[in-house]
């Protein structure tokens, strides 16, 4: 499944830079500061090799409760430290991230603080981010899918962090409050929205509308594929599930970007402006049978879909793999479900996903 063209004319082809409004920073400070991190968030974390990286804080169930951006940078002394960039907006009812950090210091040498008003995150796109870029993918008979480089792939301390959860996602960089990146001077300053219409094109989930606190599971949510899990470090919170299902489990729903198709397309192949309030996040996404079923007993799609960040007639969705499957050979189709709204054949709203070109095909250790 190929990005539809009418996904494709949505892409910006101008380098943009966009300040990402939605985000807060914790710094984490003291001589145990690496130590600290490495026994909770799901990636390694070691003082040799100081630089910035995409991880998650996992609950001790296995669920994720915040996918985070760790960037390295000093405290006044010139030690290691760390900025843990997160999705500030999270629920009343999602357990907050800063208090739930100082609840693991006890006596660990560390100091945490809240730095939202001291950086501001600006990400960048469209120019060459490809530099180093050895990256080889790994499969587990779970389905689970890791990538493995020669070299530090996020970038060093005090450099702009690479983002390479997907091809083409470009930098990200923390910059003081009232200054401006670099990039501003060469790129276009975008909104907020462009930014989200950049990744969901991609097929990147991001936060808490994609990546719900206490709910998604992470290898579903596909942390694994964007570098944000490591099966083999050693024990941190939420250790024990992943790496459970990683080597006796099966992965069966992936985040996928979607086309939303209205009632009333355009001749673009998407919805026109008027009905893209019809597409909001949390609407299910129903499997079923493109044609009527031969003699005999036809099982019924299990379960539903879930559609996530949505902007301009495109989305992201938790969806089946199995149902996935069942689309590519044309025996099933997929349709948006609004229990608020009247069921009609002439007004169902119908959902075609892609596979983004980044994602493995070929992959090793099957």
């Amino acid at each position: 499944m190929p990005i539809p063209a009418a996904a494709r004319a949505l892409m910006r082809a101008t380098p943009t830079v966009v300040r990402l409004q939605n985000r807060g920073l914790i710094f984490v400070s003291g001589s145990q500061a690496a130590e600290f991190l490495n026994g909770l968030i799901s990636t390694a974390v070691t003082t040799q090799s100081l630089g910035s990286f995409y991880s998650s804080f996992l609950h001790a169930q296995g669920r994720v409760l915040h996918d985070v951006f760790i960037h390295a940078t000093r405290d006044a002394k010139s030690q290691p430290a760390y900025l843990i960039e997160y999705d500030a907006t999270a629920p009343a009812d999602a357990p907050a991230l800063l208090p739930m950090l100082k609840r693991h210091v006890l006596r660990s040498k560390v100091r945490l603080r809240d730095a939202s008003d001291e950086y501001n995150v600006w990400a960048a796109w469209g120019h060459d981010s490809k530099v180093g870029d050895s990256r080889r993918w790994m499969r587990a008979q779970s389905g689970a899918i890791e990538p493995e480089w020669d070299s530090s792939p996020w970038g060093l301390e005090g450099e702009a962090l690479v983002d390479r959860r997907a091809e083409g996602m470009g930098t990200r960089r923390l910059v003081r409050t009232g200054d401006r990146p670099q990039e501003a001077i060469s790129h276009d300053e975008g909104v907020p929205d462009d930014y989200l219409l950049h990744r969901v094109l991609r097929g990147v989930p991001e936060g808490v509308v994609d990546i719900p606190p206490m709910q998604a599971f992470p290898m579903e949510s596909n942390l694994d594929v964007m570098g944000a899990l490591d099966f083999r470090k050693g024990c941190y919170v939420g250790q024990e599930l992943t790496v459970r299902t990683y080597h006796t489990g099966v992965v069966r729903k992936r985040i996928l970007p979607v086309l939303l198709h209205s009632p009333t397309p355009t001749s673009h192949g998407l919805d026109n402006s008027q009905s893209h309030s019809r597409f909001t996040s949390g609407l299910s996404i129903r499997a079923s049978l493109t044609h009527a079923p031969g003699e005999g007993r036809v099982a019924r799609p299990r379960g539903t879909g879930k559609l996530l960040s949505t902007l301009r007639g495109v989305g992201l969705a938790l969806l089946r793999l199995e149902h996935v499957e069942g689309l590519e050979k044309g025996d099933l189709k997929f349709d948006l479900v609004d229990e608020g709204a009247v069921a009609s054949n002439n007004n169902a709203s119908f959902v075609t996903p892609w596979w983004p070109d980044w994602w493995p095909k070929q992959v090793e250790g099957v």
